[in-house]
């Protein structure tokens, strides 16, 4: 699913990331949020958490369902990030302002990179369950302006156990393009996998209850893990394995918008409103524009990621 869905919390704030000494272990608990109107699809959110912003490169993680709802995500934009959409079950077509016409089912995985500015919008096909998640990845200071590309990879590594979505781990790598060093992958047996010293991880509980590495995770709960740690053990159910370096850049991000500045925020904020060149139409797409949120009454200002 194309996805990143929307961020449509009502009082978006800025974030940063900036890594020295490795935090403790700790469960993120995530927070239902609504996107969209009195009927608005619920996803549970963890990352970013007022504790932990950002593993590695990943600075955002929805969760939804399963449940039966329908994905209604009309055309938005982005600027700074890749979205990354994984479905455990259900279908979801994705438009992009590319041209870009590509559903998504699951074992799929569809990668978006917004660069220097996109719009998309995505839907969900039918309304029988939709179980899955909404990432995004934080592009690094050299590429956050190159130009908007889409990717979609049906065929993805996998051995018994795990499938790598994106990045490379024990031995297996995603034929995606990402670009800082990390990982994405889906386990779905009790499964003991060896890791890089110098990634952070962490690990979202998909199905109901899992065990990682001796910490009891809750259906919906991230389970931050650190970094220096060789090997991650994870029984119980299906899970999402996420980590890469932990970014020493000072991320601030916005609605929809991973950025450095409060101008640059603010730019790309009157450019959408503006109907400018740098974010085109989606094609085919009849839904109106998701309008931006007004900006806040001060300036946004990158906040420590820990």
């Amino acid at each position: 699913m194309q996805s990143t869905m929307s961020n449509l919390e009502e009082h978006p704030s800025e974030r940063e990331c900036q890594s020295t000494v490795s935090p403790l272990p700790e469960l993120l608990e995530p927070r239902d949020v609504p996107l969209g109107g009195p009927r608005a699809m619920t996803v549970r959110r963890t990352l970013p958490h007022k504790r932990i912003r950002t593993v590695g490169a990943w600075c955002f993680v929805d969760h939804y369902g399963p449940e039966r709802t329908r994905m209604t995500v009309p055309p938005h934009p982005h600027i700074g990030l890749q979205t990354v959409s994984w479905l455990l079950s259900g279908e979801v077509e994705h438009r992009d302002s590319l041209g870009s016409l590509q559903r998504v089912r699951p074992g799929e995985l569809n990668l978006m990179t917004a660069g220097h500015g996109i719009a998309h919008s995505e839907y969900s096909v039918d309304d029988g369950p939709l179980h899955g998640v909404q990432l995004w990845v934080a592009l690094p200071d050299a590429d956050r302006d190159a130009p908007p590309a889409f990717g979609h990879h049906a065929d993805l590594p996998a051995t018994e156990g795990v499938r790598v979505i994106v990045g490379e781990l024990a031995g297996m790598r995603s034929p995606a393009q990402v670009f800082s060093p990390l990982v994405g992958a889906q386990t779905s047996a009790d499964v003991a996998l060896p890791l890089e010293l110098d990634f952070e991880y962490a690990v979202l509980a998909l199905d109901g209850p899992v065990d990682v590495n001796g910490y009891p995770v809750p259906h919906g709960g991230l389970q931050y893990l650190g970094w220096g740690i060789p090997e991650v053990r994870i029984t119980g159910g299906r899970a999402l394995l996420l980590g890469g370096e932990p970014m020493r850049e000072h991320l601030l991000m916005w609605w929809n918008f991973v950025g450095r500045t409060h101008d640059e925020i603010v730019q790309a904020r009157e450019q959408w409103q503006a109907g400018d060149a740098r974010f085109p139409e989606v094609p085919d797409d009849p839904n109106p524009r998701l309008p931006a949120p007004p900006m806040p009454g001060v300036a946004l200002k990158p906040r420590p990621s820990r």
